[in-house]
């Protein structure tokens, strides 16, 4: 059944810019090494950094009527993230698309799909992460949903869930749980600086994660320097 609904899940900006300072990497593995996207899904333009609150938008095969409807309702600060049903004959989104999502304010997009018009993509500046790319176009004649539960590079995402990007890919921050996500990814961070610290003091990163112990369960050894 398809639906359009509205979104009433904000993150505040100042929550959104918190995650913001931290890479995708630490944020994913600060939630267990999950939530962060499939590695097919990839920038278009390395760089750049994307962050916002999601609009889902699902779309029915290679039409993207309702990418037009989620455009149309996004808001400044937002992020689309699309479920093409990793379709990719056909490049749902495009140069017009992304005049307009930059004049909105938008702060990108993600889409299991194709998108076209590369070169004028890159040179908007606007952060897009896809699947693929392809020349052809989509239809504007089918159903679809927007602002629904739906799955986009392996990850469940919900309207108002915090989206971060960056060179690495794509993570998903489940908005019930950013503020302890958040907490996570200050703690984390505070403990790679410390290990960057000693390794500056010549404690090598082997002995600061406890691998000769771990080698020593396995019944191995790293050979000593012979004299």
């Amino acid at each position: 059944m398809y639906m359009i609904n509205k979104s009433n899940r904000k993150a505040s900006q100042e929550l959104i810019n918190e995650f913001s300072k931290f890479g995708v990497a630490l944020i994913a593995d600060s939630m267990g090494r999950y939530g962060a996207m499939k590695p097919y899904i990839k920038p278009i333009a390395y760089g750049r950094k994307m962050k916002g609150r999601a609009v889902t938008v699902q779309t029915y095969r290679s039409d993207n009527l309702m990418l037009h409807v989620a455009l149309e309702m996004a808001q400044k600060g937002d992020v689309l993230v699309v479920d093409a049903g990793e379709i990719t004959n056909a490049g749902l989104w495009g140069d017009l698309m992304t005049q307009m999502a930059c004049i909105k304010g938008l702060n990108g997009v993600v889409t299991d799909g194709a998108v076209r018009d590369i070169e004028e993509l890159i040179k908007s500046g606007l952060p897009i992460y896809s699947k693929s790319i392809s020349p052809l176009g989509g239809f504007k004649s089918a159903g679809g949903s927007v602002n629904i539960r739906i799955s986009c590079g392996g990850v469940v995402v919900l309207p108002g869930d915090i989206i971060i990007g960056d060179d690495d890919g794509v993570v998903v921050i489940p908005l019930e749980k950013a503020e302890e996500v958040l907490e996570l990814c200050k703690s984390n961070k505070k403990k790679e600086n410390a290990i960057s610290k000693k390794m500056k003091q010549g404690i090598t990163l082997f002995e600061q994660l406890g691998l000769p112990e771990q080698l020593g369960k396995l019944g191995l050894a790293i050979p000593e320097d012979e004299e």
